[in-house]
């Protein structure tokens, strides 16, 4: 049996409450995010995929990290960081946002979590936001605090998760809304459960708010779910290139802009709130984007796995952009992958060339996301 302590690189890279829980339940490779180790490796990417799509599984992301942000002006201040009109967002709800620096470039794409009038948790992607909020309240002249809570974050994700999570909570969890959430208490353990997750399918993310809870939680969830066929696995590939959904660092960054993204309805340059960014935001939509997403279909052999290299994209012989993320989806039965092309060839049917690890291959500019595009089924 494989030992938690065979994984690690120092007491640098952090451990969550439920690394132990994931290696006794079969995780044999961890990545980093967020400075956290995150189980990647739970036997085949494609057998995960199906548990998720068909059943459910449990994800420790521990790692998406949350800045806490309360005081008097928390609600202004969290206006500051985001192009997002925040506006109508009420105490209880969630909303996917965009942090955006100076020059319009993205930091995170995180989901803003509303617990009461003055207390919002930014629940992290894969970059340093803590240090940015702190930064940026320095000379903000506005009476917040900013820190990192005890929370850690689990996934419970697809089509049976409803009955789970049923199971574990009663009749009334099933009345919670679509990026809203809810304060409960299972067992003793408390508890943030909210209507969200990084799958595209019906989910919900559990925040442990006691670290020393987190074996007891995981098990607690895994004997509820069993008979639904749950199993422990790890946020999929496969199916968030399906969704169009982004992994910072690879399908954005701080070189990337709302605009280039399709993220128009992130961004109101028409609110009064003067956030970070909103002159040059408001230049680039007048300017007009350079290079814009596009989804590809990629004509060749299925892919072993994602791509762990910007491949180029070429066209009439030159180099018009570069694969972000691709995978083989064994549902769709293509080659999938989310690009960024230069404007002029982002038109839907453009034919353009996709230096792939194995080699040139035919791609085609389709629409994205490449499975449910209205996002139906997480809302459901």
């Amino acid at each position: 049996m494989t030992q938690a302590d065979d994984f690690g690189f120092g007491t640098q890279i952090r451990k969550s409450p439920y690394f132990d829980a994931t290696v006794r339940w079969g995780a044999k490779g961890f990545s980093v995010y967020n400075h956290m180790y995150i189980p990647r490796d739970f036997g085949n990417p494609e057998q995960n995929f199906w548990n998720l799509v068909n059943d459910a599984i449990l994800c420790d992301v521990a790692v998406e990290r949350q800045v806490e942000i309360t005081g008097p002006d928390a609600a202004r201040f969290v206006q500051m960081l985001t192009p997002r009109d925040l506006t109508k967002m009420a105490v209880g709800q969630c909303k996917y946002i965009l942090i955006t620096n100076a020059d319009g470039g993205i930091l995170n794409d995180p989901i803003l979590l509303r617990l009461a009038e003055n207390h919002f948790w930014i629940s992290l992607a894969d970059s340093d936001i803590l240090l940015w909020a702190q930064g940026v309240a320095v000379h903000s002249g506005m009476d917040v605090t900013i820190g990192e809570p005890d929370v850690s974050p689990l996934q419970l994700q697809g089509p049976k998760s409803g009955e789970i999570m049923r199971a574990l909570f009663g009749d009334d969890i099933m009345d919670l809304k679509y990026y809203w959430l809810r304060e409960v208490n299972l067992d003793g353990m408390p508890l943030i459960v909210s209507r969200t997750g990084w799958s595209s399918e019906l989910g919900y993310e559990l925040y442990l708010r006691d670290g020393s809870m987190g074996d007891a939680l995981w098990e607690r969830i895994m004997a509820a779910g069993l008979p639904f066929g749950l199993k422990p696995g790890h946020t999929s590939s496969i199916r968030r290139i399906e969704g169009g959904m982004l992994s910072y660092h690879a399908d954005a960054d701080i070189h990337t802009n709302p605009f280039e993204l399709g993220f128009d309805r992130l961004v109101n340059l028409d609110m009064e709130a003067e956030f970070i960014g909103k002159a040059a935001l408001r230049r680039i939509k007048t300017e007009g984007v350079a290079r814009q997403q596009v989804g590809l279909i990629i004509d060749c052999d299925p892919f072993s796995g994602p791509n762990t290299t910007f491949w180029a994209i070429n066209k009439g012989g030159e180099t018009i952009g570069k694969v972000t993320s691709a995978v083989y989806s064994p549902r769709l039965e293509r080659n999938i992958a989310l690009a960024m092309v230069a404007v002029e060839h982002a038109t839907l049917g453009t034919e353009v060339e996709v230096v792939t690890k194995s080699g040139p291959a035919r791609a085609t500019v389709v629409e994205r996301p490449f499975y449910d595009p209205k996002k139906q089924i997480a809302a459901a």
